[in-house]
């Protein structure tokens, strides 16, 4: 099947899903599992920007399938597991748009209503990543995976009872607590990686609060944004390497220029606030204070 891409395809319901990708009737209104290697196999004749009201989690397994966010491209040459959210924006490459094989998971959020898992859902960073973050996994990750897969496929299969929601909770909680459990690994096995993006961190912040004048504070989303990955994916990199978060590092720095300006200069309080990227000098000091546990005039007239 060739499909002629628009600007953007919005797909609302898992009933719409199953007709975009020309499959049958839903087993269930507000849940679909399906393995790659069973679905029609699609063609595209341009890029497609594809967004869901859905929750989906991707095993891709020998894939040529290229996947771009950003200015950056992922290249699905291997078993790694993808999260999206609903709403995030993916742009798939033009001809195959589904991988020969793996599995595919699509749920509405109204599925997880009354149950826990309808908040501990937001928690997990990783529906946040973009998707050259995904999880690579090793083989002996990737047949634990399948194992869940393959549970929920069996009990996807089952006639709907009593049971039917409480069971495929279940095994979603399972599989995203082992996926939580691999990315923590993937940090730590990457650990080099993620010291050049600290080094690169502070080089962007040094950078930043040398300039003369700062008209805001930088932030999370804008540091990640010259770097070109997702600032939840910043984030937790920084702090499964060094136990503090990105806004801690912004702080630290921000102090540490404080000091030599209160230092070396004339400059006011109030100057020195702005030329920082505060608003207000009144945040400025609140924020000196809370880190030093004095005031920046106090700092000052220590240093006389």
């Amino acid at each position: 099947m060739r499909i002629k891409s628009s600007n953007i395809v919005s797909i609302k319901s898992i009933d719409e899903l199953h007709r975009k990708l020309a499959l049958g009737k839903p087993k269930h209104p507000l849940i679909s599992l399906h393995r790659y290697e069973n679905l029609p196999q699609m063609l595209l004749q341009s890029p497609l920007k594809l967004t869901t009201d859905l929750y989906q989690i991707t095993l891709k397994i020998d894939s040529d399938c290229r996947l771009n966010y950003g200015q950056r491209e992922y290249d699905f040459n291997e078993g790694i597991l993808s999260f999206f959210a609903p709403r995030q924006i993916s742009i798939v490459d033009a001809e195959k748009l589904l991988p020969p094989s793996g599995w595919l998971i699509s749920i509405h959020p109204d599925f997880m209503n009354s149950y826990p898992l309808a908040i501990k859902i937001k928690e997990y960073g990783f529906f946040h990543y973009s998707t050259n973050e995904a999880l690579i996994m090793s083989e002996e990750e990737e047949n634990s995976m399948e194992t869940i897969f393959k549970n929920l496929e069996r009990e996807y299969k089952l006639p709907i009872d009593n049971s039917t929601q409480d069971v495929l909770i279940n095994h979603i909680e399972l599989l995203l607590t082992y996926a939580n459990r691999y990315y923590k690994r993937q940090f730590i096995t990457r650990k080099h990686t993620t010291h050049k993006l600290l080094v690169k961190v502070e080089i962007i912040l040094n950078t930043y609060f040398s300039n003369a004048v700062n008209k805001k504070l930088p932030t999370t989303e804008w540091i990640a944004e010259q770097l070109h990955i997702s600032p939840k994916y910043l984030s937790d990199s920084l702090k499964q390497l060094t136990g503090k978060s990105l806004q801690h590092h912004i702080h630290e720095k921000l102090i540490e220029r404080a000091h030599e300006l209160l230092g070396s200069t004339d400059l006011s309080i109030a100057e020195i606030a702005y030329q920082l990227g505060f608003e207000y000098p009144q945040s400025f000091n609140k924020l000196f204070k809370n880190k030093t546990q004095q005031t920046s005039s106090q700092y000052r007239e220590n240093l006389n």
